[in-house]
Parts: structure tokens; sequence; C-alpha cells
């Protein structure tokens, strides 16, 4: 088991050595570093890799949200905060979760299992692959105020959310959020590569690892498969 180097920010001790217990307790989790501000810990981020940063919201000089809009690449975050206000912001910035103070055990492990899915996912994808052909098809969204290049067979798979989809990659640790329907980034997508398993899902048929007839596996991701989808799914998994 790989475990995730972990870093807890919060300005408040008590609740910052509560986090720091419950980052302990968990096998697959290491504490890398427990910091009372974001200014305190942006070294160690810039020396060491993280894979998972627990933030704080409410913090005098700088807040969480601030401090995670000026990082370039960051690792995944999980939000912890007294205050129900910023859930939008953190569903805007793709973190992995949004945890309400206090936080019970129970809570916090079902985040961080989610987190540790997705870490084994880009652990899974980083491994040696075929060489891709020298032309790689890709396309355009508009995602934190930029247009971003997405090649096909980096795609990992698509989650609909509303209005916007989620776009998980082998590239980064957060997926990209951007402001469409699922079914108008279906229209973008090659049909004979892609394939809808479910009102939310999308999923590259090359990178199912297994499937039954409710759900599928990509890496260590279990995708469900809806019961109106699984029947053209079973016929374009088959075929390719």
């Amino acid at each position: 088991m790989t475990p995730m180097r972990c870093l807890a920010i919060d300005d408040e001790p008590f609740a910052l050595e509560i986090l720091a217990d419950d980052i302990r307790r968990v096998p697959f989790l290491t504490l890398a570093g427990q910091f009372s501000s974001p200014l305190a810990a942006s070294d160690l981020l810039r020396r060491e890799s993280i894979d998972l940063l627990f933030l704080d919201i409410q913090m005098p000089t700088q807040t969480g949200i601030q401090f995670l809009r000026t990082l370039s690449d960051p690792p995944m975050v999980i939000f912890t905060t007294a205050y129900e206000q910023y859930a939008l912001e953190g569903y805007e910035l793709a973190v992995v979760d949004y945890l309400l103070k206090p936080i019970p055990f129970e809570r916090f492990q079902k985040a961080v299992s989610k987190a540790y899915e997705l870490f084994q996912l880009r652990l899974s994808a980083s491994e040696p692959t075929p060489p891709a052909p020298a032309e790689r098809s890709f396309f355009f969204i508009f995602s934190e105020y930029r247009e971003i290049k997405i090649f096909f067979d980096e795609i990992l798979y698509v989650e609909g959310l509303k209005d916007y989809v989620k776009i998980y990659t082998s590239q980064q640790p957060r997926p990209f959020l951007s402001r469409l329907s699922l079914k108008a980034l279906e229209g973008r997508l090659p049909d004979r590569d892609f394939c809808r398993v479910h009102k939310s899902f999308i999923v590259p048929l090359a990178r199912i690892r297994s499937f039954q007839r409710t759900k599928l596996f990509i890496g260590a991701q279990e995708i469900p498969v809806g019961s109106s989808y699984v029947a053209e799914f079973e016929r374009k998994y088959r075929i390719g």
C-alpha cells in the first residue's frame, strides 16, 4: 500500500491537533507536516511532494481559498471548516471533499477513502503504456478562466454534475471543472473510444480494467453502470 503524504493547515491549535490525530489513525495516510497558517506551509509545499492537503478556510491574513488559488499545481484538497457558505467555491475549485467541523471520524474516513481511490488511479495511470501515435487528438475546454487542451488518451473518466463536468485525467491530481453539460461533452468525444455508462458518467473503453453488470473499474475507481446503458456499453466494450 503506497501511502499518501498529507499536509494539515488550520489556525486553531485544538482543531489542528484533532485533524493530525485523525490522519495518524488511517494506515494509508502519512502526516508530512501541520501548520497554523498557509504562509508557514508554503516552503514545505515547494520543497516536497504532497499528495493531499487538509485546508481550513477562515484564517487570518489569508483564507484557505485565497491560498489554494495561488498554487499553480496544487495537490488534492479537502476543505475543513466550520462554515457552510463556502461549499460552492469548494465545488468550483474541484476539491475532493468539504468537511464541516466538528468532523466525525466516520465522515473523515469517507473523505480520505475517496481521495485515496483517486490517488491509486493516478498511480496506475502513470504505469508504462505503449507509445502513443505521433498525432494525438485533443479538444479544448474553458476551466479556471483559461482555455485548456485535453488529450483524449489522457482522460480517465468524466463525471457530470448538473451544469458542470469534471474531467479526470492522468496528468494532474485534481479534475478539470468546466461549465458544460455531460451531453455537450459527449458530442466532442470519439464515439468509438468513449461510452456513456450512466446518467452521470462517461468512460474511455481502453481504460476499463474489469466490469460487472452494474459497475466497472478504471484502476481502483469504481464507476456505476446504469441499467438503461448496460446493453450499449457491453456491445461497444466487447467489440472494442
